[in-house]
């Protein structure tokens, strides 16, 4: 049996100190994002998704080996615990390997096995079991009629002696495994409609699909067509092979009790192996497609989460509506609230002349330089009167398109309530649509993050892990990015790394309380933020004026010592990194970083990332990225010809494609097939979320208005 870290050194191919210094790191109680970015030589550099995925896998092993443990003293307690299943048990490689061999020693509710037993009947299964000849099976029978015990035949002994072989076999461990490689090898997943009525999931109304290559989409797809009374699911394909499988299995060559014995292998497979494999089988499938999708779901949020900020900009927020009026905010380049309103430019108002003027007003008094516009309900035609609307800005003005999802249920939070008690809920919404182009992480963060927009049946996978996952996701992006530490907000802050939802709060009410921090190590005196979490979060909050260059870096405090002993050594003063950067710059580049780093007494890992943080203080990394596409223009869906080659932003990556915004009421679909010329087994490894792509219009449906559009031949 292997041990644990053997078993993640060999699945995460990482070498033995990897794993071990790792499991350290974390039982000792550091948060990921810190041992990922200040413990790279003990973990020889392991990012932070890597130590996520071997940390679930650690978490799953060490579950398998409690469990292990249950059924070794469970079945021991029964008296019932051999050497040899003790060693099956130890080797297990899986739960359901575990609860196979438990099975057979498991208490049991009544059953039919159970009933017969009582009637004295379990020395007859024996005996016909044996298949030793001792007399014909209607003879052998008579001796257990017992009318006291409701024996009143010898075909009631038979058909009870039945019932107590056929659980037998299918308590049977290795059985099982081996039916459930049948099915994972010939089964075919088979769907048909319970309803006559066309609905989403017509496609699936008679289709089948092999179950070892049917993707987690479709999975998904056809669970929740399942839950919602569309769909009747089977697996088929199956019971003649698995049959034949199990009756070698039981039946010895030339058995008296041949046909019998095949009468209740048949049974056996059908009454209580079969509902219970299958639906085991099923229960898989919807694990991994969960895996998957929740998989998916993570690295979209990551990707929008580290969407670059738009900065230094007054934007107007744009919430689309007919009916109820499109929500204006404006807010200035620190997110401030400037002012609000509503105006009625679409139907069944159409006042675009009253909109245009009170718009064009605001714009002018507080200089509005950007527009963000909701992409949802009426955002098409809002997108229309701001494109003409713009035209008369005196000022150079332009307006991009945000994602929406989960503005309303920010509005309607607690957390939007605590920050604005006196804004109307409907108006909230679009404060936050404005300040998701000015800095989406700080929003973003504001909200529940299965309600962000990206990913595929996020509400149909295992909330606990998901929400668990994205939790884990939220914290990464805001971690390597850091956060300003006399600006941040307490859903910000509570994202760092050791910083609990309390000590988050305590960090601004004591910043409210005695005014700007000047320095890291000031976070010493906010209650509850002992040394272990200031070790924690510290590298990860910045200070832009303080008292120590430094504290605007991701330098970590334990490395000060070293950091101004390079710097000393490559003559470099605190004033040149506040005043002289190039010369800074032009010093480090020359750095011999294995010399230096043996001298210093500190990993190279650490060293280089030191001189990167020092040649770029206070640097967003996601500043690098490409910004968001601005307009000034609309594209009309009628404007749309085949061929046509447009440029647009990825608003979502799911397994079967990519969802792409070409500024047209809908996005426009990019098929996997139509992703590379080369075969691509995974969208993500194409493209992410944000990402800015160039595609060729290859299908228009006008009465569905859908797009389909390729990323082949478009240089």
């Amino acid at each position: 049996m292997l041990a644990i870290n053997d078993i993640l050194v060999q699945e995460f191919s990482l070498k033995p100190f990897q794993v071990e210094n790792a499991i350290k790191l974390i039982d000792e109680g550091n948060t990921i994002p810190f041992i990922a970015r200040y413990r790279k030589e003990a973990t020889g550099q392991m990012s932070d998704e890597q130590l996520r995925d071997m940390y679930d896998r650690l978490i799953y092993l060490r579950n398998l080996e409690k469990r292990k443990e249950e059924v070794i003293r469970l079945i021991d307690e029964q008296g019932k615990l051999t050497d040899e299943l003790n060693e099956e048990i130890l080797n297990a490689k899986t739960m359901a390997e575990v609860e196979d061999l438990y099975r057979p020693y498991k208490q049991k509710k009544r059953t039919r096995a159970t009933i017969a037993k009582e009637k004295g009947l379990e020395p007859l299964a024996n005996d016909i079991y044996a298949q030793e000849f001792k007399g014909e099976l209607e003879e052998l029978a008579k001796a257990y009629i017992n009318e006291e015990k409701g024996v009143l035949t010898a075909e009631d002994a038979l058909q009870g002696a039945g019932d107590i072989i056929a659980e037998q076999i299918s308590d049977e461990a290795e059985y099982r495994k081996k039916i459930r490689s049948i099915i994972y090898r010939i089964g075919l997943i088979k769907t048909s409609n319970t309803k006559d009525e066309k609905s989403v999931y017509d496609m699936y109304y008679d289709y089948q699909e092999a179950v070892a290559r049917i993707p987690s989409h479709r999975i998904l797809a056809i669970n929740r067509g399942e839950n919602e009374e569309f769909l009747k699911v089977k697996i088929e394909g199956t019971d003649e092979e698995i049959i034949k499988f199990l009756n070698g299995k039981v039946i010895v060559k030339d058995s008296p009790y041949e046909e019998y014995l095949k009468a209740t292998v048949e049974d056996s497979y059908k009454r209580l192996i079969k509902p219970s494999v299958e639906n085991e089988v099923r229960n898989e499938l919807t694990e991994k497609a969960d895996v998957q999708a929740i998989k998916v779901f993570g690295q979209n949020a990551k990707k929008l989460l580290l969407q670059p900020p738009l900065k230094d900009l007054v934007v107007m927020g744009f919430d689309p509506a007919y009916r109820t009026g499109c929500k204006i905010a404006i807010i200035d380049e620190t997110g401030k609230l400037l002012d609000t309103t509503t105006v009625y430019p679409t139907e069944p108002q159409n006042d675009v002349e009253g909109a245009k003027k009170v718009l064009l007003g605001l714009i002018d008094k507080y200089n509005v330089n950007m527009i963000s516009i909701g992409n949802g309900t009426a955002s098409r035609e809002s997108e229309l009167f701001v494109s003409e609307m713009i035209k008369e800005v005196k000022h150079p003005i332009h307006y991009a398109i945000v994602s929406e999802a989960g503005a309303s249920v920010y509005s309607a939070s607690k957390l939007a309530t605590q920050e604005y008690p006196d804004i109307n809920v409907s108006l909230r919404g679009a404060i936050s649509i404005a300040r998701r182009l000015q800095d989406p992480l700080a929003e973003l963060v504001k909200i529940d993050p299965k309600s962000i927009g990206v990913g595929q049946y996020q509400h149909d996978v295992n909330q606990s892990k998901l929400e668990e996952s994205l939790t884990g996701v939220v914290e990464d992006a805001v971690n390597s990015v850091g956060v300003d530490l006399n600006i941040a907000t307490p859903s910000l802050l509570k994202y760092v790394s050791g910083i609990s939802n309390t000590v988050a709060n305590n960090i601004v009410k004591y910043r409210d309380e005695k005014g700007k921090i000047k320095n890291r190590k000031e976070l010493l005196k906010v209650s509850k933020l002992g040394p272990a979490a200031f070790t924690q979060c510290a590298g990860f909050l910045r200070i832009s004026d303080g008292d120590n260059p430094l504290d605007n870096t991701g330098v970590h405090p334990e490395s000060y010592e070293a950091t101004s002993k390079l710097l000393e050594a490559i003559g470099v003063s605190q004033n040149d990194l506040r005043e002289n950067l190039a010369f800074v710059k032009e010093k480090l580049a020359s750095v011999d970083t294995k010399k230096y780093a043996e001298e210093l007494g500190i990993g190279e890992p650490t060293l280089i990332d030191i001189i990167k943080e020092l040649q770029k203080p206070g640097r967003d990394p996601r500043d690098e990225l490409p910004k968001p596409i601005l307009r000034s223009d609309v594209l009309k869906f009628e404007d749309l010809k085949e061929g046509m080659i447009l440029t647009g932003t990825v608003r979502n990556v799911i397994d079967f494609g990519v969802f792409v915004d070409i500024g047209v009421k809908h996005d426009g679909l990019v098929h996997i097939s139509e992703l590379s010329d080369k075969y691509v087994k995974n969208p993500l490894d194409i493209v992410s979320v944000g990402d800015i792509v160039k595609v060729r219009v290859i299908k228009i449906d006008n009465e569905k208005m859908k797009v389909s559009l390729s990323m082949k031949n478009v240089d």
